[in-house]
């Protein structure tokens, strides 16, 4: 304790706390001048330890100007934390202003943020990438101490985590004496996140006073018009402390984690987890507050629908996804933080640190995907590190069963998983620069220096960089003629700046990474907002047409260009379908799923419906090695069928399915069609397989993969996306939104013409690697195939087996949403099951 001040250290006194080990290092840290990632579990104090040097040196060494940014992934993120670290500082009777910064706060407190600036700014990385394309950034970052980056796993291997890279290489530059802290529970591999964390080389400040605490500018009403103060590489050693420490939290109690098995059996197929509604409501009842996550929004809306009506008790329950308006969200929230409501219906939108310390339960509705972010989402429950959270999966069906269980075991021997690292994107450096030009001309060299600095371009060269000033500055070759597409200009002493202020404001209208489908807003007839819905929904729906939303059924009045105006109704309602990417199964838990297949001693641990299904299999069939891919080839209902067991994930499966067809046309094998799910696909056609091994070559990805890209709506889309970040197309005009079909046909008609006249154009490049890494999962795509050649294991049958029920039954039902149509299929899979399991 005689390490705090005096206020920090009575606080926790009259707590009847003391900081924990973990905390006082990063305090040690701090004082320091070192870099920090903290690494902790859920309930550990990890926000509190992010801000506690914070909170120590406003209390040594007062300032009035910017202290310390906080960026946080969510907005609903930096509100809780907001909330939860002005109560100790009131208490403390601190004079320390704390405010958040999203793309929620009004733009006279946002004029306000920049002219005086809080001591402890919260915001989100698109919010301070905006910040910082304003000249009077300079003054307002000048004396900037700490910048601290909650849950740093959830968007740092990303394009988020791209514009954040080049935020703090510029903010670095701005105040070189900034430290860098990042936190959070669930890093996979910590060195990879000191990488990303830490500068690559010390760059001392050249030009303005950095370094001198957190007093701003002597006159930061100004506008500064000169140049954009840039560091020049030095020796190492010079200039900027570059220590980085990894700080471990102590381990907290373990997770209580059950597997919900329905009254009945295990279902065949489906994903929503329906059957166990009435058992889900019976742990609502019984437990003070609980989160009931599900992986989409679709299947939000229907478990919402489900549980109302099996909630005879009429408890409150709520539900909160990314598509519902704002208010409606804050709205939930407030009411969990205060205990009025008894159970959430929640997605990825509350994944990450809010802290409602009145929820005692979790139930994940369907497959976890992944160990980390069940880790994440059972943290929310018992937020404390002494405590174990309580937590039930539910799978939908027997392939989830054995990924439940796995993700249990790993949760257990404390194995986590992650995206993989990569290099940063070519649009979000667009977009960046455009930012600093937005601010103030800059000098080509040292602008590169600086990227440099970032570790997601360290390997950025001086060609690739000239391409992407040349693009910004003219369009390119074939667009060069357009002057909407001139952005910036070289001026005689050398320097870059913007063309015409009609593009920094341009650029502020649509700067930000997110790009989410075309979406159209959901209203009734006074005006008041609900939400969005994906446009390619919202499209096919007339007048008269019911769904669910935001936990009502709803009934389409009418329909324009961007809105659609409905009004509440008691009628039948479907579930609306949602473009967004779907999530992936983890590598991590598709190697334990395929363990499970082979460990026959494993098998005791597994319900009796599930074991029985195995061991049919088993007999009638073959369990594959972990190294082995299984390939069954059977007739049914007069077609040949091929499934193959690869556990790659649904968008590897769905991409390499749809390559076997394309080169089973072309060798004559007449296919129909193809179905995937996470843990296999299968191809059914006229002709049987009768050898599927050079189906599965790897030239299919330099053959019919390449083709399939360049000939398909998938390059186009990557194109838009690209497009988009990099400013090329606008999103936004003053005092208008454009339409996604809007966006769409500007976005497509400058890909044709790229794709004809300059096909080697920067922003194709961009779009090529964003198809390849990210919409097909080409990596996975490509080890599967490589194991293929070694491992492939064909067993031709004469009916289909046990393990391909499940894929099956998928067939023409891909996209099912629930209700009526869940339970066709359910009933389908019995039928099918039937045929599989018979013992002949």
């Amino acid at each position: 304790m005689t390490d705090l001040p005096a206020p920090l250290a009575d606080w926790f006194s009259t707590k009847g706390w003391a900081p924990r080990r973990y905390q006082l290092e990063m305090l040690d840290a701090a004082r320091a001048g070192d870099h920090a990632l903290l690494v902790a579990p859920t309930g550990a104090g990890k926000t509190l330890s992010g801000f506690l040097p914070v909170l120590a040196d406003l209390i040594e060494t007062p300032c009035d100007g910017l202290h310390t940014l906080y960026v946080s992934p969510l907005k609903a993120l930096a509100v809780d934390v907001r909330r939860n670290l002005l109560q100790p500082v009131e208490e403390m009777g601190l004079p320390i202003r704390i405010e958040t910064r999203t793309g929620d706060t009004p733009s006279d407190r946002k004029a306000r943020q920049r002219a005086r600036p809080p001591h402890i700014l919260l915001t989100t990385p698109e919010s301070l990438s905006l910040l910082l394309s304003y000249p009077d950034s300079v003054s307002m970052f000048a004396g900037l101490k700490t910048i601290i980056i909650d849950e740093v796993h959830a968007f740092a291997t990303g394009k988020r985590g791209d514009l954040l890279n080049l935020s703090m290489a510029r903010l670095q530059s701005l105040a070189p004496e900034m430290r860098r802290v990042a936190l959070s529970a669930t890093v996979a591999e910590p060195e990879l996140f000191l990488d990303w964390l830490g500068p690559i080389a010390p760059l001392p400040f050249r030009g303005g006073d950095g370094g001198g605490g957190c007093n701003p500018a002597p006159d930061s009403h100004s506008v500064h018009s000169g140049h954009l103060p840039h560091p020049t590489p030095s020796p190492e050693g010079e200039g900027l402390k570059s220590t980085i420490r990894l700080v471990r939290g102590d381990p907290g109690a373990p997770p209580n984690l059950a597997i919900l098995l329905p009254e009945d059996r295990v279902p065949w197929s489906g994903h929503s987890g329906k059957y166990a509604i009435p058992q889900v409501m019976a742990e609502i009842e019984t437990h003070k507050t609980t989160i009931i996550f599900s992986n989409t929004r679709g299947l939000a809306e229907l478990v919402f629908q489900e549980l109302w009506s099996a909630n005879d008790l009429k408890l409150p329950i709520g539900i909160h996804h990314g598509s519902l308006d704002i208010e409606a969200r804050r709205k939930v929230e407030a009411a969990m933080a205060d205990g009025r409501i008894r159970a959430l219906v929640a997605t990825a939108s509350l994944d990450l640190g809010v802290d409602w310390g009145n929820v005692d339960c979790v139930i994940q509705m369907g497959a976890p995907k992944g160990s980390s972010r069940l880790l994440q989402r059972i943290g929310r429950a018992n937020h404390r590190l002494d405590e174990s959270s309580e937590a039930i999966l539910v799978p939908g069906n027997r392939f989830e069963y054995l990924e439940a269980l796995a993700a249990w075991d790993a949760i257990r021997e404390g194995v986590l998983d992650g995206e993989p690292f990569r290099d940063g994107g070519l649009d979000v450096l667009a977009q960046h620069i455009m930012a600093c030009a937005c601010a103030a001309p800059f000098d080509e060299a040292t602008m590169l220096a600086e990227i440099r600095t970032a570790s997601q371009y360290r390997s950025l060269s001086a060609e690739t960089f000239a391409r992407l000033l040349d693009f910004i500055a003219t369009g390119g070759y074939a667009l060069r003629a357009y002057d909407r597409f001139r952005r910036l200009v070289k001026t005689p002493d050398g320097t870059w700046r913007i063309t015409h202020p009609q593009f920094a404001t341009q650029h502020r209208l649509n700067a930000g990474i997110i790009v989410d489908p075309p979406m159209m807003d959901v209203r009734f007839k006074n005006g008041r907002r609900l939400g969005q819905l994906d446009e390619y929904f919202a499209a096919g729906l007339s007048p008269g047409d019911t769904f669910f939303f935001s936990g009502m059924a709803l009934e389409v009045e009418k329909a324009d260009a961007t809105d659609l105006y409905v009004r509440a109704t008691s009628r039948k309602a479907r579930i609306p379908s949602y473009m967004g990417a779907r999530m992936p199964l983890t590598t991590h838990l598709a190697e334990r799923v395929r363990g499970f297949l082979h460990d026959r001693t494993s098998w005791s641990r597994f319900p009796s419906d599930v074991r029985e299904w195995l061991e049919v299999q088993d007999r009638r069939s073959i369990l594959p090695t972990p190294d082995q891919l299984l390939i069954e080839t059977f007739p049914h209902e007069g077609l040949h069928y091929m499934v193959a067991y690869s556990f790659e994930g649904w968008n590897a499966h769905q991409s390499l399915a749809m390559l076997i067809t394309k080169r089973m046309e072309a060798q004559g094998l007449k296919p129909i069609g193809f179905v995937a799910s996470d843990y296999a696909f299968a191809v059914w056609g006229m002709a049987p397989v009768s050898d599927p091994r050079p189906l599965f070559s790897p030239d299919i990805l330099t053959h019919e993969f390449v083709e399939w890209v360049e000939n398909s709506a998938l390059l186009k889309r990557a194109f838009r996306e690209v497009a988009v970040i990099s400013g090329l197309v606008e999103r936004q005009l003053p005092g208008k939104r454009k339409t996604g079909r809007q966006v769409t046909f500007s976005t497509d008609l400058i890909y044709d013409v790229l794709r004809k006249y300059e096909p080697d154009h920067l922003l194709l490049e961009a779009a090529w690697a964003d198809a390849r890494a990210r919409m097909t999962d080409v990596g996975r795509l490509g080890a599967l195939l490589d194991r293929a050649q070694a491992a492939i294991l064909h067993k031709p049958l004469g009916r289909l087996s046990p393990l391909a029920v499940p894929v099956l039954v998928l067939i023409g039902r891909e996209h099912v949403a629930g209700g009526e149509a869940e339970d066709a299929l359910l009933m389908e899979a019995e039928q099918l099951a039937a045929t599989a399991m018979r013992g002949d």
